[in-house]
């Protein structure tokens, strides 16, 4: 039985599907990296859309990545909806022939428009398959796609509302790999971003691209900030945002930091007393392996408003404080300022939300998906 198992982990061929956002395209390359750590010798192969950051990272992360013609249907009216149909049959078509051609034993979806096609096909052709649902409130493909598959690992509980209970492995959501090291020490975080190891440190985290109402409630903020100057801000306003804030009177305090993109996040944490961000499934994971306290103001613009549900599963567990994002302006700064100031409510965010973290979530998702292989 042995030697059965370690040739089936040897030929191993698993193909990951989905991607759109950084919420699917970072745990897909996790949960992929964590089956290569179990399999060394396991082709991987990646599926996406076209124009969609997966292309892109993928690729930078080791894996062979094919792209398909699909987009999301609109819900407003919309001249792209037309073409919807013509870009779900070409992709259906498309996956057909990428699982004719690359033969894999375990489909794995992780959302995003190109999971839908691949999923259909992998389950219509009876391969085993696997879905990970990220946040609280499940996306629509995958919802579809949850009468079919084998298995649903999970990061939220009472997921049964959407799925098959029988199906569902609670998981948690992986997170990159850097998050896990956590052995930079606050003197190298500061230095790396020209601050004070000394002061309390807010880091402002909206994203890659940047969050409106988070930046506008810095920008209005400048009093408030130069009254606390014993207070220092890590501002990520994003790449879409940095020419608009960079030369706002907030900017230019010596106790403000402003980037459009931190690329060192594992270094942002450890120099961080406090963490300001959106509400994505990856950040709640990330903030809950490195036990930060943190303030949540969920984007209102994402599908279902999963954010909001994402923020409110954290908040009800007393492990962060959620703001709504129409209220981010007036509330955001003084309510951080004055978390910054009660060391004992930061403790128990901080402690609270550390035993929301699970650490072992790629390793576990990769476990899951390799035992859908037949005696494997």
């Amino acid at each position: 039985m042995k030697a059965s198992t370690d040739q089936k982990l040897f030929s191993l061929r698993v193909l990951i599907s989905g991607g759109g956002t950084g919420g699917h395209v970072f745990p897909a390359i996790a949960i992929a990296d964590a089956i290569r750590a179990i399999a060394p010798e396991a082709s991987i192969r990646f599926v996406g859309a076209l124009g969609k950051m997966e292309m892109e990272k993928v690729p930078q992360a080791g894996y062979p990545i094919d792209g398909l013609w699909i987009s999301g249907f609109q819900r407003s009216l919309s001249l792209r909806n037309v073409l919807f149909p013509i870009k779900l049959i070409s992709s259906l078509w498309k996956a057909y022939w990428i699982v004719r051609r690359f033969k894999p034993q375990v489909v794995v979806g992780v959302g995003g428009y190109a999971s839908g096609p691949v999923l259909e096909i992998a389950s219509r052709l009876k391969i085993p398959t696997l879905i990970q649902e990220q946040n609280s409130y499940a996306g629509v493909t995958n919802r579809m796609l949850a009468a079919k598959v084998s298995k649903i690992c999970v990061a939220y509980e009472g997921m049964d509302r959407f799925f098959p209970a029988a199906r569902i492995i609670f998981t948690g959501n992986p997170v990159r790999k850097d998050i896990y090291a956590q052995l930079v020490s606050r003197d190298t975080a500061a230095a790396e971003f020209k601050l004070d190891p000394a002061k309390k440190t807010i880091f402002i985290a909206g994203g890659s691209l940047g969050a409106l109402s988070i930046n506008e409630a810095m920008a209005a903020s400048t009093e408030l900030l130069h009254q606390h100057a014993d207070i220092q801000f890590l501002w990520q306003a994003g790449k879409a945002y940095i020419d608009r804030f960079s030369g706002c009177a907030t900017a230019l305090l010596p106790n403000v930091r402003i980037l459009p993109f931190v690329n060192r996040m594992d270094l942002a944490y450890s120099l961080s007393d406090l963490v300001i961000s959106r509400a994505g499934a990856l950040t709640i994971a990330e903030l809950c392996l490195v036990g930060k306290a943190a303030m949540l103001i969920p984007s209102p613009n994402v599908a279902e408003d999963h954010q909001t549900k994402n923020a409110r599963a954290i908040e009800e567990k007393h492990a962060a404080v959620m703001i709504p994002n129409s209220q981010a302006l007036q509330e955001m700064l003084p309510t951080a300022i004055r978390l910054i100031h009660d060391a004992d409510a930061r403790q128990r965010l901080s402690d609270n939300i550390r035993l929301l973290a699970k650490p072992d979530a790629a390793r576990d998702i990769a476990r899951a998906v390799i035992n859908l292989i037949p005696n494997a």
